[in-house]
């Protein structure tokens, strides 16, 4: 799923190469993804009320099935 988001988010931003996402399990067992982009990218991954990354999530729920924890994005400056 790390490849794939990777890849969705290198797909939006003006500059790809400073996408990181850094992986980890929380308590609850969520899969949370923490999206490290440039300063100026931040809009672009949000999008307009939160609609962009809101349907990149929806978008990961639905490639996992339900075999798996939900997943919990974080954009991070």
């Amino acid at each position: 799923m790390k490849a794939i988001l990777e890849h969705i988010l290198k797909g939006i931003v003006r500059k790809p190469d400073e996408v990181l996402v850094n992986e980890s399990i929380d308590e609850d067992g969520n899969t949370v993804f923490e999206i490290h982009v440039d300063e100026e990218d931040v809009g672009q991954i949000i999008g307009k009320d939160g609609r962009t990354i809101k349907s990149i999530n929806v978008l990961l729920n639905a490639l996992a099935g339900s075999s798996r924890g939900s997943f919990i994005l974080k954009v991070l400056r």
